[in-house]
């Protein structure tokens, strides 16, 4: 079992499995219910989109990749001179004090959000959304596309990731799938950190919602 992280996953399911389409509209109504509740627009999930292109080469991985991922942003924002290297064997990154600290503002949205299941919005909001008691979400929280793309290009310099300003090259994209392929120790970190960064990218380009399961 691992994450799966998607994009334009109901114009998919509507062409190969209508009731999971469905089961997933149930959820977007709910998640739709929380935006509102916050006072932010509703997302229109599109039925219909063209063939979605990801640089990433990996889009499924062990739910401790993301882990990996989230300990390096929490350095990385509370130091931007901190650069990652590998965690020596033995060693768990969600059991990291910095992360543990960073977890407990419950304000990033990388972090805080669930490492199985969940969305995330096209939508700017700067606060994580938590369901409540009325309104019950598979991950329990709802987070920005924009945001997260945002802390993803705050941790990139920290995994020696070159941007130009928030975009990804597509050389740039082909030498971290290298380094992928590579294993060159921050692996799992660069699986977990490209595969978000295209799900943010193709999820403001044709406002879709990134699904996590």
């Amino acid at each position: 079992m691992g994450l799966a992280i998607s994009v334009g996953a109901l114009a998919e399911l509507q062409q190969e499995d209508p009731e999971g389409a469905q089961d997933l509209l149930a959820s977007l109504e709910t998640a739709n219910a929380l935006l509102k509740q916050a006072g932010l627009p509703q997302h229109a999930e599109p039925v219909a989109l063209p063939q979605l292109q990801s640089r990433a080469l990996i889009d499924s991985f062990p739910y401790s990749f993301i882990h990996y991922l989230r300990r390096a942003y929490a350095h990385a924002a509370l130091d931007a001179q901190w650069r990652a290297m590998p965690l020596p064997d033995g060693e768990e990154p969600a059991e990291d004090p910095v992360l543990d600290e960073a977890q407990d503002t419950f304000d990033s949205h990388l972090i805080c959000h669930s490492d199985c299941e969940g969305f995330y919005f096209p939508l700017v909001f700067d606060e994580v959304i938590f369901a409540d008691d009325e309104h019950e979400l598979l991950g329990g929280m709802l987070g920005s596309s924009y945001k997260l793309r945002e802390e993803l290009v705050t941790v990139a310099p920290a995994l020696g990731i070159f941007l130009l300003g928030d975009m990804l090259g597509d050389e740039e994209a082909e030498r971290i799938n290298a380094r992928i392929e590579a294993e060159d120790g921050l692996d799992r970190e660069l699986v977990a950190w490209l595969a978000a960064y295209e799900a943010c990218r193709l999820s403001i380009e044709h406002n879709t919602a990134i699904v996590f399961n």
